[in-house]
């Protein structure tokens, strides 16, 4: 045992006397427990690399993405693109068509780019670009800082808030990485892959490379929450009213809605429709959600599901890793007394084995398919013909652009009124916690030290997913089950816990 370890389970012991009817009195404390700070520690590496490839695929450096790709003057990703996006501003004729310096070439893209799906589709491009330069395994500084990292540089931040040397956190994942490749997949590559892998699926591979070492870290929960909070349903609902048909019995409550045709997002709908044949369709991401974490939704435009295979213990398992550190957090800050970290170690295998048994057949494809549909309708949702159209509570702080209308469609439509804002959280948050299970290697690890290094490293997102949870569902999982009245509620699936919460919602506005 480490000096270090030591001095976790023994505390600081500090001793006073004084006089108490002329004995000697001794006062023994133990200090607050320190956060995990070394980067050697195990787990921590990777861990701080994982948080720091969650913060990069965000909407905001999407969005940033995006406006450099297509209107980043001087430095585009994209030349070609960049050159020729909207910065004309003139009409197009065969005379003239914006400034002087572009091309035929350039002037005949531009023209494109004005008419049907060209559009649509270059931003289609672009999203897949953005999430295959950031969705792997690595450790990256982004100068002038970003929304999304602690950091006011942008540069990689530890637990506490502290800059960390970059290299240093490189090389130390990188000796977690044997042959380049999580231990954890590394395992599954020597029991099952015992061949050599191989760079294109043209060939006939034991295991694709690109996927065994370096793979995308994204998980489905994400799209699973935020399509929960209505994100997929508000743009289908703006996408019927855009195409002229009804979408409630009525009076439909978009019927003002007036998209203009001078204006981008009238040509960027029209590529959103006529591309839905391409995109994921809800029974699909249904059934996916199933598959992975038993999971379900309910609604009107949901099938019934006749799954094959399905997680049906997940969430049961999953609440009770959350139950087990919130009481972990609640016992260590008794300063008289060390947790014990081992029944951390055991949930946390139980929650890993499950989603493995998940990690088959669309796993590779459909979680990065449904996270950039969703970043384009976030960004289409953002745009501001949809906010002066809808309007918004001026007062109300949201995190990211698109949140306030998706509010204000939910308060025409008459869908739930908890705000997207926890549902967000819940997808952020959920994502890191599911991420740091599924690919890290808890079924070689022993040693509860690292259970609890785990948890401390994550608190921030466990304990923001228990309270989003709670005021989504109305679930608190950090009561104790015999508390609960059981473990009906903890083990009850969320999308039937929001239909109840929907009933009693509008029970209460009809005055039942």
């Amino acid at each position: 045992m480490s000096n270090q370890e030591k001095d976790k389970l023994a505390g600081v012991m500090a001793s006073a006397t004084a006089p108490q009817g002329g004995a000697t009195a001794t006062v023994v404390a133990r200090a607050l427990p320190d956060e995990p700070q070394a980067l050697d520690e195990p787990g921590i590496a990777f861990w701080a690399a994982l948080r720091n490839r969650v913060d990069a695929i965000s909407y905001p450096r999407y969005r940033d993405f995006i406006d450099r790709v297509f209107c980043a003057g001087s430095t585009p990703l994209i030349k070609n693109l960049a050159e020729s996006c909207m910065r004309v501003c003139i009409p197009i004729d065969r005379g003239a068509c914006g400034p002087a310096d572009l091309t035929p070439d350039q002037k005949l893209v531009v023209a494109r780019l004005s008419h049907g799906m060209h559009a649509y589709e270059a931003l289609k491009t672009a999203t897949e670009i953005f999430l295959l330069l950031e969705c792997g395994l690595f450790v990256e500084d982004y100068p002038g800082g970003s929304p999304t990292l602690p950091g006011p540089d942008g540069r990689v931040v530890s637990t506490t808030g502290q800059p960390v040397d970059k290299a240093a956190l490189t090389k130390l994942l990188e000796q977690n990485l044997p042959g380049g490749r999580l231990r954890y997949i590394d395992m599954i590559m020597s029991a099952g892959f015992p061949g050599e892998t191989v760079l294109l699926p043209f060939c006939e591979p034991q295991a694709l490379r690109a996927r065994a070492s370096c793979p995308c870290l994204l998980e489905l929960i994400w799209s699973y929450w935020h399509e929960e909070g209505m994100l997929a349903q508000s743009m289908n609902a703006i996408s019927m009213r855009f195409q002229n048909r009804r979408s409630v019995e009525g009076r439909d409550p978009l019927a003002h809605l007036t998209v203009d045709p001078l204006r981008p997002l009238s040509n960027l709908m029209w590529g959103y429709v006529q591309d839905e044949q391409h995109r994921l369709s809800l029974a699909r991401r249904a059934y996916e959600y199933d598959h992975e974490y038993g999971l379900t939704l309910v609604g009107k435009a949901v099938p019934k599901l006749r799954s094959v295979d399905s997680r049906s213990k997940f969430i049961e398992t999953f609440h009770d890793l959350l139950y087990r550190c919130s009481v972990f957090y609640r016992e260590e800050r008794n300063l008289q007394y060390v947790p014990d970290a081992f029944v951390l170690l055991n949930a946390a295998k139980d929650v890993h084995q499950l989603l493995a048994q998940g990690a088959h057949n669309q796993f590779g494809d459909l979680p990065s398919t449904a996270r950039q549909e969703m970043l384009m309708q976030m960004w289409l949702l953002a745009r501001p013909q949809l906010r002066e159209f809808l309007g918004r509570r001026p007062m109300m702080p949201y995190q990211e652009d698109w949140m306030a209308n998706i509010d204000a469609l939910k308060t025409l439509q008459g869908w739930t009124d908890v705000s997207i804002t926890h549902f967000h959280n819940l997808g952020n948050y959920g994502e890191q916690i599911l991420l740091s299970l599924r690919w890290f290697d808890w079924m070689n690890q022993n040693d509860p030290a690292v259970a609890r290094a785990w948890a401390k490293f994550f608190r921030p997102e466990i304990l923001g997913y228990i309270h989003a949870y709670r005021v989504v569902t109305g679930v608190d999982l950090t009561l104790d089950p015999k508390d609960d009245g059981g473990t009906s509620d903890r083990a009850t699936k969320p999308s039937e816990l929001l239909r109840r919460r929907l009933e009693q919602q509008r029970s209460t506005q009809a005055g039942v």
